[in-house]
This record gives C-alpha cells, structure tokens and sequence, in this order.
C-alpha cells in the first residue's frame, strides 16, 4: 500500500501582536462587513510577504516572534505556548517536509498554510531543510521561525497592520493614545466560527470519504443546534478570550461535552448483564470531529485482583476509520451533536469474575502513530527518520483513559470502587 505523503499534514487547527511605544494613531474599526469577506481577504493563501515594517517601528513591534508578543501581552502568550497551534509544527509534520526536502515548495504549502502560515515561516523552513544541520538552524528572518507554528503573528498581523476583535467591553482608546504597533483593526470575525473553519474545514476541491470531507468540523457546527444557538467555536474553545484551544488531548474537555453513565450489572443464571450510555450533550460537533482520533469503550469481567478476563471482554469503535492510504472509510461510528448511544452487555459469567469494568479509552493521535510506524517501515525514508521516531513517541503517549468504573458482581467478594475518572454522568 503507498502511503500518501502528506497524511499526517492533511489529518492536522485580545490581540496577540508585538508591543513597544509606536505611534499615536488609534485603532481603526473595521465595517461591519460581514464575516465571510474578511475571512476570504485574511485567509487568502498564500499569504503574502509582510513587507518592510514603518520605520518608527520598534524592534518588538516588528518581529514576527511570538516572544515580541508576551511583553504586553503575558496571558495570551503562555497560554499559546499550552496549546496545539504553538506545537502545529510538531516532529511529525517536519519529518515529512524533511524527506520532500528544500526545493519542494508547492509541496510545503499544502502543509503550510494551516500549520506556519506565514511567508516568511515558510522561507525560514526552506532555508532549515537546505541547512547542514536543519535542528540547528536560527531563523535570520525577524522572528520568523517555523518550528513556532501557528503563531501569534499568523492569525493577527497582515502586511505590517494588526487585526483583531473589539475590546471585550466595547470601548476604544481615546484620541490620541500612543498605541503599539499604530493600533489594530477591530472585527468581529475574530468571534466568528467562519475563521476558524480556514483551517477546519476542507472545501469541496479537498480530500474527501463517502461524499464527506475529512476535515469537516465546521459543516458539522453548522448542521447543529449550537450554532443556531449562536455559540460559536470560540464560545468553547476560547472561552473569556483564552488561547487555550483545547480540544480532544485534553481529557477533562472531552468529558465536559459528554454524558456518561453505567448501569449496575446483573448477574442472573450465570449471566452478566449491563449497559453503558453516552451521550454527546455539548460537543459542537461530531465526537470525535476528525479521522485522527479513536474512542474504544471497553466492557468486560475482572478478576478479584482487577485483572481483566480477556474472553469476557467487548469493545466498540467510536471513530471515523480511515485507511492509511487515505483511500477508504472502513466505518464512522461517530457521535452527532445530541447524539445518544447505548452499549448493552451481555456474556455468561466467568467462574473467575469479581466485578464488571467500563472503561472509555481515547487515543488522540491514534491514525498518526499508525502513519508514523508505516513511515519507519520504508527503507526509502531516510532524511526525517528520528523527527518521525519522536513523533511516534508522542503520538503513543497521548492515549489516555477517559471514564472507568468497576462494579461488584454478586458473591465476587470485590467492593465497589470507581475510579477518579469515573464519575457516572458529566
């Protein structure tokens, strides 16, 4: 099977500008146009050269780094620096721009454009690829490295002019006021699941399954009843402003948007009988919304010492399978905004069996490890092999348990415990 090569590039998501003393021009408000033509203008890839900063300009005003940002402002930087757009171009991702190499730049771009969308971001990457010693390599661009992914620049900055939402309380500078970088353009399409959807949603022209997209996050908040409630993917992901952008790595806002209850077991005539129910009561969007995810719920019999009976044990799927090649949906067992599942269990009694375990074990990057492993099978790959080692490192690493339980069976002799991640119902 040839692997696509861009896999693991395809199954990728107040102002953060730099600071100093600039000039006295106050923020410009943008119309209220409406969301959709900022977007296609912001997002035009590829973006463009920032071009020569104003002269008055200072040094922090006119770097591109993230690092020029945190002076004025601190919150907003560590709280990118905690999240998936700082790590956007992670080991896995450079392992392949490795093996395409310096001179593959059309190539890059389809990475690129979501991952360091910056041009200067991108002539940095081919200038590293090009370099003896790509690990080594300083950026010589203002502030322009790669390796910090989706920076604050590349959502914020635009040929040397700074955009951004409203103040959070309506008001603006007074005349006058002597602002950074001359101040920003305010817009309310920063609050708008229409930027987002840039990134998290493919276009009718990209890769797709079964008439779906494979990144389809947008479309599927769109079909739901939070975005006629009017919450958009900033409402979750970006509560109160924060530049967090947790999503499905992070466990406890995996179980904010889930309900999640086990029955007591039954066990009646040498048989043992439950059921596990979960609902998506707050996901905006299909659970999990993408193919790099897989959800296994596992019910099974345990042993008086915890030890799972492997032949007593059932797993369901919850995830969008996809082949490796990209080339075939084997299932999508997905859960929909409101969606309710129930999972009935139902196998004879094994004479060893204490107690009855639910669990829900969620492996984030699960399609990535698997396209890692298949990588370092190819002898033909050879430039990116220790990037793609790490990166299958870290792809393993982030598997975690999302709910256990553990219920006595009658005359098992095992008190009921339930671990911490196991409360019955978020």
């Amino acid at each position: 099977m040839k692997l696509p090569w861009l896999g693991a590039c395809l199954l990728c998501l107040p102002l953060l500008a730099a600071c100093g003393p600039g000039s006295s021009a106050s923020p410009a408000v943008a119309p209220a146009a409406d969301a959709a033509e900022f977007v296609a203008r912001h997002w035009a890839r590829p973006l463009p050269p920032q071009g020569p900063a104003p002269a008055h300009f200072t040094p922090a005003a006119t770097s591109l780094a993230p690092t020029a940002c945190a002076g004025c402002h601190p919150r907003q930087f560590a709280d990118w620096g905690s999240a998936p757009h700082s790590r956007a171009m992670g080991p896995g991702l450079l392992g392949q721009l490795q093996e395409m190499g310096a001179d593959a730049v059309e190539d890059h771009q389809a990475c690129l454009e979501c991952h360091a969308p910056l041009a200067e971001q991108a002539a940095d990457l081919r200038r590293a690829l090009a370099a003896a010693n790509p690990a080594g390599f300083a950026p010589d661009v203002a502030g322009a490295d790669h390796r910090d992914g989706l920076t604050c620049a590349g959502c914020h900055v635009r040929q040397r002019r700074t955009f951004g939402p409203p103040r959070a309380d309506g008001s603006l500078p007074a005349p006058g006021t002597d602002l950074p970088h001359d101040g920003w353009i305010a817009t309310p399409a920063f609050a708008d699941s229409r930027f987002c959807a840039a990134c998290h949603q493919f276009d009718a022209s990209g890769p797709a399954l079964n008439g779906k997209p494979l990144e389809n996050t947008y479309e599927e908040w769109r079909a739901s009843r939070h975005a006629r409630e009017g919450r958009h993917c900033q409402s979750c992901h970006m509560p109160e402003r924060r530049h967090l952008w947790r999503g499905i790595h992070d466990a406890d806002m995996v179980r904010s948007g889930l309900a999640i209850a086990a029955s007591e077991p039954a066990a009646r005539d040498g048989v043992v009988a439950a059921e596990l129910s979960i609902a998506n009561v707050g996901v905006g969007h299909a659970f999990p919304t993408y193919v790099t995810p897989r959800v296994v719920v596992e019910i099974g019999q345990a042993d008086r010492a915890g030890k799972p009976l492997a032949a007593t044990v059932e797993r369901h799927l919850i995830a969008r399978d996809v082949s490796l090649d990209l080339a075939t949906e084997h299932a999508d067992t997905r859960l929909l905004p409101d969606e309710s599942r129930r999972y009935a269990y139902r196998r004879p009694r094994d004479a060893r069996a204490a107690a009855l375990v639910f669990r829900i074990v969620v492996a984030p990057d699960d399609f990535y490890a698997r396209f890692y492993r298949a990588s370092l099978r190819d002898p033909d790959v050879r430039k990116g092999r220790a990037a793609l080692r790490e990166a299958l490192r870290r792809a393993e690493a982030s598997s975690y348990v999302l709910f256990e339980s553990r219920r006595p069976l009658a005359g098992g002799g095992l008190s009921a415990s339930r671990v911490a991640s196991g409360e019955e119902s978020r």
